[in-house]
């Protein structure tokens, strides 16, 4: 008589969960993945999506089209909101639960506010494809209400961006949004000149990717500066509203904020563990499991993980992805009567890319900086994005934005509430 097939469950689409069912795929698993959307989303290009650089669809797949190929494998779109562990079952919305022998938790992370949730309406962060083109649509309504005002023989006032958090994503948006400002679309308005906005980027900490080798984080500064953007490092926000942005007692006026200053993980960590660390991740033991609950694992930004040196894991989709793996084969070992194996992270490299031929880059020992780090850069991003329509889109984006210094996505929707939201910064701005 044939054993009876185990059933994996897995929540969260992204780099952990897909790389995940895909190593399960066509094995003698059962396996369902669970997601609240529809589509996997290449996060590392978001804040291109937000930039007008590439659409949405660029960096996006379809789930059931990734994994249609593996007939083991259903994918459910619904909402996990609990957990039975010692029943082992997951609740979704509408009442129904799916029953499991192995759970891989990996629901990412979202924005943190350090407790002020209420910044996140006038500060959005970029973790979905929602997120990047309301920021997309602010930016660009920002010029657009500026060349309306002057057109009407009204003074619109200085035009500010401000990004909150010199981390790889704040350096990739101020970055971004001075090639908008100065090249883009430069010569696109007759009332006024786009290159007179003023790009701030503010960290609380000493220094820009406070993550990477000082050498790095000294060249990312000087590329960033040479570039226009104005960077204040050990600048601490203490208060964010609709037009301002407040560090101390110094009020700056801001047309656009956007927020990349902090992440916090999915609440669902919380409801598997109760032994969370200050940014909502579970400890979990070398094979990624919990302690009390071994057939659960929890990977991706969810998980806190050490390397060998006992320092944290960057929340980075390489490493995800290895995780995603690495607990695929953890539990066919165990099917097959094997023992399980510590998950080690092979390091694939750090990078941040800062503009037009301006990066960096670190692999192993080797640093690099400058042309060669943002082709490497490219190179890297390119292999990871799943799919090959989406790597020929976005190469010849690529290819286009570099030649034309042209973005090709620059379109503004839904505009009701943004113009709102400039209105008032068009008000703070004056009086600022």
């Amino acid at each position: 008589m044939r054993a009876e097939r185990k059933r994996v469950v897995i929540i969260g689409g992204g780099f952990g969960g897909l790389y995940a069912a895909k190593s399960l795929g066509n094995q003698l698993v059962d396996v369902m993945l669970v997601d609240h959307k529809n589509h996997h989303t290449f996060q590392p290009l978001l804040y291109q999506v937000a930039t007008a650089a590439l659409s949405p669809g660029d960096i996006a797949s379809p789930i059931r089209g990734i994994l249609r190929r593996y007939a083991n494998i259903e994918v459910l779109l619904g909402e996990v909101v609990g957990f039975d562990l010692n029943g082992r079952r997951v609740h979704l919305n509408g009442g129904a639960d799916l029953a499991y022998d192995y759970l891989i938790v990996a629901a990412g992370a979202t924005h943190s506010y350090f407790g002020h949730e209420e910044w996140g309406a006038f500060a959005p962060g970029l973790k979905t494809l929602e997120d990047a083109t309301v920021i997309r649509r602010r930016i660009l309504l920002a010029f657009e209400d500026a060349e309306r005002q002057a057109a009407e023989g009204r003074n619109p006032g200085p035009l500010n961006f401000v990004v909150l958090g010199a981390g790889p994503t704040g350096v990739e948006l101020a970055g971004a949004l001075i090639e908008i400002a100065r090249g883009v679309l430069a010569h696109d308005f007759r009332h006024i000149n786009p290159s007179h906005a003023r790009v701030i980027l503010l960290e609380g900490g000493p220094r820009v990717l406070p993550a990477y080798p000082e050498d790095l984080s000294r060249s990312a500064l000087e590329q960033l500066r040479s570039m226009g953007v104005d960077v204040r490092t050990g600048s601490v926000v203490t208060l964010v509203e609709p037009g301002l942005v407040r560090v101390g007692n110094m009020v700056i006026p801001s047309t656009v904020t956007l927020w990349a200053a902090g992440v916090a993980a999915s609440p669902l960590g919380k409801m598997v563990s109760s032994s969370t660390d200050r940014a909502g991740r579970v400890p979990v033991r070398p094979d990624l499991s919990l302690a009390e609950h071994p057939e659960i694992f929890v990977i991706g930004d969810l998980a806190a993980v050490k390397d060998e040196g006992g320092n944290p894991l960057p929340g980075l989709a390489a490493v995800a992805l290895q995780e995603g793996k690495a607990t695929a084969t953890n539990i066919l070992r165990e099917l097959r009567g094997e023992s399980r194996r510590p998950f080690y992270y092979r390091d694939k490299g750090l990078f941040a890319t800062i503009g037009r031929q301006a990066a960096v880059a670190r692999f192993g020992r080797i640093h690099l900086t400058g042309f060669v780090a943002w082709v490497a850069w490219l190179f890297i991003h390119l292999i990871l994005l799943i799919g090959f329509r989406n790597r020929v889109l976005v190469l010849v984006n690529w290819v286009w934005a570099y030649f034309a210094d042209q973005r090709g996505a620059r379109l503004i929707t839904d505009i009701e509430p943004i113009g709102q939201d400039v209105a008032a910064a068009e008000k703070a701005t004056k009086t600022g």
